[in-house]
This record gives structure tokens, C-alpha cells and sequence, in this order.
């Protein structure tokens, strides 16, 4: 009887161990598949705030340096977004370019107080710190992609933030356009001996790169560029993407479009507010502001591309459209990334930003590798094979 007890009791506890075992085991790898993964840092910082609608109503001012050019858009959208969501209690009022100051002294305007904002390519301020270029558009640098990845989650909005602060001022992302139209030139070049002593039109470090490379660089204002393509005192010039030099008439004037826009595989916008008038807003304006920058942030980069669809179209009917040889790519590529070491040895602000930016495209290298056939060619180009950019 005791042994038959006994072996009751010893079968009871095994049915119960493998019953349990296998379930906690289950249980456990259930765990670790629905255990989070990734974070909202604001989520925390948010979680306990208690939001209260200020009623005091400001009135600011702002310019920017477009001119003519559909950019001006870009402004007009995001002082727009930040009325509407205020419901007026922000009201920024855009004065056309030069109103107040020139187009080039928007920044220090704004700096002292005389303006109370600004937009911008941050490229246009290189005089003051070589660094800002690396947040407008850098030669085989971040698409709109990796500038949104790196500025919003990798740590570049901080340093954004500390570049213009040295300046009073409050900087944000505000719009990207894409990548660029290589050159509207009278000569056709798709090899490196093809630029050999041609006269190009361009601003920024792709002016010093392009003269390191034995091309005759003239950094001639946008309004100007028109008249020396006509008259032939350039034979080349690089200025925007298809969507913001149809207005120009370049393609009327130029026999060829050279492809692709190796010096700015993105162009990036910003807007930056008078650090003073920034800090005198409540917290819920504040908050207004910045949603508004990066709702113009995203839809900006969606209306350029989709004007391009179009300017294309007409300019190809009077433009040729030649792309650069595989080659000549890696040559500008190997200029590129001597002159920006160079000035990495002379800039350490220049030098942490593009550092930043390089370990995020080597840690992101891997994933863009394996997801790099995937691109959404029309179904009768994928289906004859053509499956990469």
C-alpha cells in the first residue's frame, strides 16, 4: 500500500513538473517576443506634464532670402501652420525678401532682434562657421531620409541647436527638397575629362571642390546666373532641383541637364527665431512651433518631389538629360572626401558634425544593403529587371 502511495505521489509530481516546465518555458519566450523594443524618449517626458493654453498673443516678423523662388512656399506654410494651430495667437507676418533688410542679413537681423525669425538654407552662413553646411547639403552626404534619421533620433538637432545658439538664435528643420539638379550646361559631360576648363556656376564647398578638380568656378548670385548661361560667360551652372529652376529658364537657354546632383543628394531648409523672442513664449506655443517645423519639414519634401514629376516633363523637351559615368562619380567622390577631410582638420565643428553623420551612415549601411532591391520602379521596368537606384 505504502509503495503504491508512494509511486502515485511520484507520477503526480512528474505530471506536474512537465506540466509546468514547458508552460513557464512558453511563457518566458512569449516574454521576449512582446518585450519593447525602442523608445519615445518623449513619452517620458511628457507623461506626467500637465499642458495649460496660454492667452497671450504675440506678433512676430520674418523674411527669407527667395526672392521669386518657389521657397518662399516653404515660409508661407509654416507661418500658416503655426496660426492655425494657435488659433491666432502666434501670428507671424512674412515680409517679402529685402523688405527689411537684404536677402544676406536676414541672419544677423534676426540675431539682434531687428527680425524675430528667419528661413534659410543654413549654407548661406559658412562665413560665420563652416559648419553650417553640413546641415544644408554636403557632396555625397545625407539624403532627406538620413537627414531626418540623424536629426530627429542620432543627435543632430542638439548640435544644430548649439551651432545657432552661439548666435541668439533657435534653429529648426524646416524643409527639404531632395536632391538637385547636377548643372544646366551648354556642354555635354559624363566623364571627368569632360569638365577639363569648363566655366561652372556654383556656391559652397562644391565650389572649392570643383576648383581642386581643374574646373573655372564663378559663385554668381541666383539672378544673375540666367544672363551669364545666355551670354556664355559660364558654360555650366548648378542652382536647385527640377521642381524650383523651371521657373528660371535655364533648360530654355542650356542644351543639356547633367545628372545626377552629386554635390547635394538633399537640400535641407531651416528656420531660426530670435533666442529672446523663443524663451518669451509659453511652453504650449513653443510646442506649436516646433510641430509646425517638422510638419513643414515633411510635407515640403512630398510638394518638391511632386513638382519635379512636371518640371521634367517640360524640360525634356527641350533639354537632353545625360548622366554621369559610374567613374566619374567615384572621381568627384574621392575629391569630395579629400576636401572635406582637409576641412575636418581645420573645423572641429565641422569635424563633429560630419563625423556624426558618417557613423550613422556606417551603422545604417547594412540595413539600406538589405533593403536596397526593393526600390518602386513602374511594374513593366521591375519586370524587365530593373530593380535598383
Amino acid at each position: 500500500m505504502i509503495k503504491l502511495a508512494l509511486a502515485v505521489l511520484i507520477a503526480f509530481v512528474a505530471v506536474a513538473f512537465l506540466a509546468m516546465g514547458p508552460s513557464n518555458s512558453f511563457a518566458q519566450q512569449q516574454q521576449k517576443k512582446i518585450e519593447k523594443f525602442g523608445e519615445d524618449k518623449r513619452i517620458q517626458e511628457w507623461s506626467k506634464k500637465k499642458f495649460e493654453t496660454s492667452s497671450q498673443k504675440f506678433n512676430w516678423r520674418m523674411s527669407d532670402p527667395w526672392a521669386g523662388l518657389n521657397y518662399h512656399d516653404m515660409v508661407i506654410h509654416f507661418a500658416d501652420t503655426v496660426r492655425a494651430c494657435s488659433g491666432g495667437r502666434l501670428e507671424i507676418k512674412v515680409f517679402p525678401t529685402g523688405a527689411i533688410v537684404p536677402a544676406m542679413e536676414i541672419f544677423e537681423a534676426t540675431s539682434k532682434g531687428t527680425l524675430d525669425a528667419f528661413h534659410s538654407w543654413p549654407g548661406y552662413w559658412k562665413g560665420r562657421n563652416e559648419a553650417f553646411v553640413a546641415y544644408a547639403s554636403v557632396p555625397f552626404g545625407l539624403d532627406n531620409e538620413g537627414y531626418n534619421i540623424w536629426y530627429y533620433e542620432r543627435g543632430g538637432k542638439e548640435m544644430f541647436d548649439e551651432l545657432y545658439g552661439r548666435f541668439n538664435l533657435k534653429p529648426f528643420f524646416c524643409g527639404n527638397t531632395g536632391n538637385e539638379i547636377g548643372m544646366h550646361s551648354n556642354k555635354r559631360a559624363t566623364k571627368l575629362t569632360d569638365f577639363k576648363g569648363m566655366k561652372v556656376r556654383t556656391v559652397g564647398w562644391y565650389m572649392d571642390i570643383l576648383t581642386k578638380m581643374g574646373v573655372s568656378v564663378t559663385p554668381l548670385p541666383g539672378a544673375e546666373v540666367y544672363l551669364a548661361l545666355e551670354r556664355g560667360v559660364v558654360d555650366a551652372a548648378e542652382f536647385s532641383t527640377p521642381g524650383a529652376n523651371i521657373s528660371t529658364g535655364f533648360h530654355e537657354i542650356t542644351k543639356y541637364a547633367i545628372m545626377p546632383g552629386v554635390h547635394q543628394t538633399s537640400c535641407q531648409f531651416d528656420v531660426a527665431i530670435n533666442m529672446d523672442k523663443w524663451k518669451a513664449l509659453p511652453e504650449d506655443l513653443k510646442i506649436i512651433v516646433e510641430t509646425a517645423a517638422k510638419e513643414t519639414q515633411l510635407w515640403a519634401n512630398a510638394w518638391a518631389e511632386n513638382m519635379n514629376i512636371e518640371a521634367i516633363k517640360i524640360m525634356k523637351a527641350k533639354t537632353e538629360f545625360v548622366k554621369l559615368d559610374d567613374t566619374t562619380i567615384v572621381d568627384f567622390a574621392k575629391a569630395s572626401f579629400d576636401f572635406l577631410d582637409d576641412l575636418k582638420t581645420k573645423n572641429p565643428d565641422v569635424k563633429k558634425v560630419l563625423d556624426s553623420q558618417e557613423n550613422f551612415k556606417q551603422e545604417f549601411a547594412t540595413w539600406r544593403d538589405l533593403r536596397g532591391r526593393l526600390v518602386p520602379w513602374p511594374q513593366a521596368d521591375v519586370l524587365k529587371g530593373k530593380l535598383t537606384q
